[in-house]
């Protein structure tokens, strides 16, 4: 609710804004694929194909050469496990542990600017931004069983799941027109956290089963990047002044 309540309030500020500098204003609708890449603590991951659909508005000045933008976002992010082995402790057989997912699906609100240069029938432009990030929920609950038949210490649990992060956006697009007031567009674009998705405090006394001894596991920490190949439709309202 306190996200929503932010997102209408930048909304009515760009509106605003334009509308008392006699300006027009855009918005649209827009969203893909998303690849979620997370590092934890050195161990690999393979990469977590998923999607995301946002909404956005953004300044349209006379000139449509710069702009500055809102946006608020569905993001699924997170990494996935392949071809993985562990420890059944029942057996204490090594036994191919199932593919996982991992997902942590988020709400973002992105501010930032957007400079665009001529380029054929349309524009290309790049674009930089600040983000914020709500962790709605997350899918680490249903691997619990797998987690208690299998040595498999890189499962992350709920408890120590971060709700709120931050970051950046930045990246690239083409817009081309399909008619006077309606345009298409493509984007990538590479969206870095800066803080920390998980973190988990060291845990002395872990059972190893493949020595059969104790030992201490370190403080897990673990930070999203995802990549998002982005199309869309974009919108524009002229504000016209008649004397």
């Amino acid at each position: 609710m306190m996200l929503a309540r932010w997102i209408g309030i930048v909304v009515v500020m760009l509106v605003t804004t334009n509308t008392s500098l006699a300006q027009s204003y855009a918005f649209g609708a827009k969203g893909g694929l998303t690849i979620g890449v997370q590092a934890w603590n050195g161990f690999e991951r393979d990469p977590l194909f998923s999607y995301h659909a946002v909404g956005f508005i953004e300044s349209a000045p006379e000139d449509n050469a710069f702009a500055i933008f809102a946006q608020a976002g569905y993001h699924v992010k997170g990494s996935a496990l392949r071809n993985r082995l562990g420890v059944n402790l029942g057996t204490n057989q090594i036994n191919r542990v199932p593919p996982q997912t991992f997902e942590f699906r988020t709400i973002s609100l992105t501010l930032g600017g957007k400079q665009k240069i001529d380029f054929g029938i349309g524009k290309t432009y790049y674009l930089i931004g600040i983000r914020g990030d709500y962790t709605l929920n997350t899918n680490l609950s249903e691997y619990e069983s797998l987690f208690n038949a299998f040595s498999v210490t890189i499962f992350p649990v709920d408890d120590f799941v971060q709700q709120f992060n931050y970051g950046a956006t930045v990246g690239g697009g083409f817009e081309f027109p399909l008619n006077d007031l309606m345009s298409g567009l493509v984007e990538f674009t590479v969206n870095p956290d800066f803080s920390y998705q998980y973190r988990q405090p060291q845990i002395n006394g872990a059972y190893d089963p493949f020595s059969g001894n104790n030992r201490t596991l370190p403080e897990r920490l673990i930070r999203n990047v995802t990549l998002e190949l982005t199309v869309g439709l974009r919108f524009l309202h002229r504000i016209i002044y008649v004397d």
